[in-house]
C-alpha cells in the first residue's frame, strides 16, 4: 500500500551537479528579488569567479537544458526547471 502512496517510491536524482544547483538557486533567487535575472557580471561577484567561468557554466547550463536564453538579449536567463527542485542557496564564499 505504501508503493500506491509513493512513500517508498524512489527519489528522483536532481539533473544537476551541486555547483549547478548553486548557480540554478542563485538564477530563481536573484530573478525573485529584483524582478529580473542576473546578468553574467551579478553571478561572477556572487560565486568570486572570472568572466569566463561563469560564461562556461552559463554555456554548460544551457546545453543541458536546465536554462534557456535569447541571443542578443541581456538579462534573458530562464530556468526550465522548477523551483521546488532546486538547493537551498548556499552564502557567497567572499
Amino acid at each position: 500500500m505504501n508503493q500506491l502512496l509513493g512513500k517508498d517510491a524512489p527519489q528522483t536524482k536532481p539533473r544537476f551537479t551541486e555547483k549547478q544547483g548553486q548557480y540554478l538557486a542563485f538564477i530563481w533567487a536573484y530573478t525573485c528579488i529584483q524582478g529580473r535575472p542576473p546578468a553574467e557580471a551579478d553571478l561572477q561577484r556572487h560565486f568570486n569567479v572570472t568572466p569566463p567561468s561563469v560564461h562556461q557554466m552559463v554555456l554548460t547550463l544551457e546545453r543541458s537544458d536546465l536554462i534557456t536564453r535569447q541571443p542578443g538579449v541581456a538579462r534573458s536567463i530562464a530556468l526550465t526547471v522548477k523551483p521546488e527542485s532546486l538547493p537551498v542557496l548556499q552564502p557567497s564564499s567572499n
